[in-house]
């Protein structure tokens, strides 16, 4: 029998079984199909909430631990792997923002270096901008994660790890639900028991909340991107402007994105997002028109209220823990969002305070057919 198990096999799942799993618990994590594939896979994977100055206190507490995080996670991760998720530090501009005051007096009260720049400035940092903004601010420590490496890095560590077991294909049908108490799970594999079980399924969480008679408002919000291959030094820094960003990779791919969609579970990319993404593209970067993007997918972010996720203990269920509903913050709240949760589990002091995350109060209990 494990210490923890964890149900969900994307970075929050990964990088919550590599934390408690550094701790010396004994892990098994489950995945219904492979590792990092679902919104792990698809996101853009910036180290920055998109607009940081309009989130609440308590996504910004965990974006700022994750980001002064990350350099160091990705280091650790080479080394131990060989297999370098690529923490490429390029720094973020944003165009013509409507809320440029409030995001610069956002900086000067949470000691944030982002700053005011004339826009024939970016122009010369950046000359694959588009000539069609006027005024620009910019964060020059920004960095963006290849988050499928990430992921096949995590897979990696994890595979290294003898107290850590990931169980792929093994889809969870409901929870071991004893004298008031979660002691693991039912799948395809049988029961799987464990003094607590974590769930970090992302969109798909709150399916398996219901069973037990609780609603969780975590829905899935669908998300398409583009994928363009261009010369290694086409685009130096990130750039965002009316809601759409460009990514640069270190090999000259960069990702634009992304759609906002409320379609269900449907992950099936569009003509029309495909020719809205596009006209973004061009936008930001003209000498993109000239050529087909060379990759255009979709992925389901863990929709919650305010993009605040659910991290600790379910109240009434002795042994059950959340860690999920992280939105379109996914991939730079991870960090922090694991090590709160590995805080609440061993009953340690927590990097940050955790009332603003817990379950209690925030999930709703339905009756049961």
């Amino acid at each position: 029998m494990s210490d923890v198990l964890l149900v969900g096999g994307g970075v929050v799942g990964l990088l919550s079984a590599w934390t408690l799993g550094r701790e010396g618990l004994r892990v098994t994590l489950v995945e219904r199909g492979e590792t990092g594939r679902e919104a792990s896979w698809a996101g853009g994977g910036i180290v920055s909430p998109l607009y940081p100055w309009r989130y609440s206190r308590a996504v910004a507490n965990l974006a700022h631990w994750s980001q002064d995080f990350y350099p160091a996670l990705g280091q650790q991760l080479l080394e131990d792997t060989g297999v370098d998720p690529e923490v490429h530090v390029t720094g973020l501009y944003w165009l013509d923002l409507d809320d440029q005051a409030e995001a610069l007096a956002w900086a000067r009260a949470n000691d944030r270096p982002l700053q005011e720049v004339d826009i024939s400035a970016v122009h010369d940092a950046v000359p694959a901008l588009g000539a069609g903004f006027q005024k620009a601010v910019h964060m020059p420590g920004v960095a963006n994660v290849r988050n499928p490496r990430l992921a096949r890095s995590l897979r990696e560590a994890l595979r290294r790890m003898p107290n850590v077991e990931v169980l792929e294909g093994c889809e969870v049908s409901g929870f071991i639900h004893e004298q008031g108490a979660i002691r693991g799970v039912r799948c395809a594999a049988g029961e799987l028991r464990a003094d607590a079980t974590v769930l970090a399924a992302g969109a798909w969480s709150g399916e398996l909340l219901a069973g037990l008679g609780l609603e969780l408002p975590v829905a899935p919000v669908k998300g398409q991107m583009i994928l363009y291959k261009c010369a290694a030094d086409f685009l130096s820094s990130m750039v965002l402007a009316k809601g759409r960003y460009a990514i640069p990779r270190r090999d000259g791919h960069i990702l634009v994105g992304s759609t906002l969609e409320h379609a269900g579970f449907d992950k099936t990319p569009t003509d029309e997002a495909l020719a809205s993404l596009r006209a973004s593209a061009e936008e930001l970067l003209p000498a993109l028109a000239g050529q087909a993007p060379v990759g255009h997918w979709a992925g389901l972010r863990p929709g919650s209220p305010e993009g605040i996720p659910f991290i600790g203990q379910v109240p009434g269920y002795e042994g059950l823990w959340l860690n999920t509903g992280h939105y379109r913050n996914g991939l730079v709240l991870a960090p922090a969002s694991c090590r709160l949760l590995a805080d609440l589990m061993l009953k340690r002091e927590p990097i940050i305070e955790a009332q603003p995350y817990a379950p209690e109060g925030r999930l709703v209990a339905t009756p049961l057919a």
